[in-house]
């Protein structure tokens, strides 16, 4: 069949060394397609949805521990939960291409199911249960860390995570000082910019960054404030 056939070409550029291809079929079957094919006695994706949901928390959590060793435990809760919401998956699935793969109802597909952010965001959790289902936790857990620590590696971290907010509570904590944010450089042609900024404590530079706009930059300057807060708590 030629959706069998795509969906074997999506799993082979993927790295999915599929065993039972069923269970991704399920996985991107939506209800609406159930509804009008009653007679094909076929599940939809929830049952997998509510696996992969799981197993993606798993896996989200096991990689923030591992590269995140300056996070505690309520700024991991927040960064993971920030990696995971719907507007994340929705992003990862539109990588991945997921939306041409869903089955749907004529109904729902004519509604723009195909691009509603529900949906190809439940796919992309459904896919990971059917993965975990067929291949196991291992494969699952890197085939996730690929995904997140490219858009973590990408400054995804810094706009997901407030470290300009964190900061100035870890300031405020134990002084008045005032922060500032300066840009201190520029560089990169018109169309690719890349800012530097500076964070002052009392004129005093606590920590720098880059990015390829402002507020990505001081997110990054902030970051490393806070590294260095954790390591010279005197400062403050």
């Amino acid at each position: 069949m030629p959706y069998q056939q795509n969906l074997k070409k999506f799993l082979s550029a993927n790295g999915v060394d599929y065993i039972n291809l069923d269970l991704y079929c399920q996985a991107f079957t939506h209800s609406s397609y159930v509804n009008e094919h009653r007679q094909l006695k076929i599940k939809d994706n929830e049952r997998l949805e509510f696996l992969g949901d799981a197993v993606l928390e798993l896996t989200v959590s096991h990689y923030l521990y591992q590269i995140t060793p300056e996070l505690n435990e309520g700024e991991m809760t927040k960064t993971r939960a920030q990696l995971v919401c719907e507007a994340s998956l929705e992003a990862y699935a539109k990588n991945l291409g997921l939306g041409d793969l869903m089955l749907l109802g004529r109904g729902e597909e004519l509604s723009g199911g195909r691009e509603r952010p529900t949906v190809i965001a439940d796919a992309f959790e459904s896919f990971l249960g059917a993965m975990y289902l067929d291949l196991g936790l291992d494969v699952v857990r890197g085939f996730v860390q690929g995904i997140i620590h490219e858009a973590y590696t990408k400054g995804m971290a810094s706009q997901i995570f407030d470290y300009k907010s964190t900061l100035q509570e870890l300031v405020q904590a134990d002084s008045k000082k005032a922060i500032e944010y300066r840009i201190v450089g520029e560089s990169g042609p018109a169309h690719n910019r890349l800012f530097e900024s500076a964070v002052l404590l009392d004129e005093i530079i606590l920590g720098r960054g880059d990015g390829k706009t402002k507020k990505e930059a001081e997110q990054r300057a902030a970051k490393s404030a806070i590294e260095i807060l954790a390591k010279h708590q005197d400062i403050v």
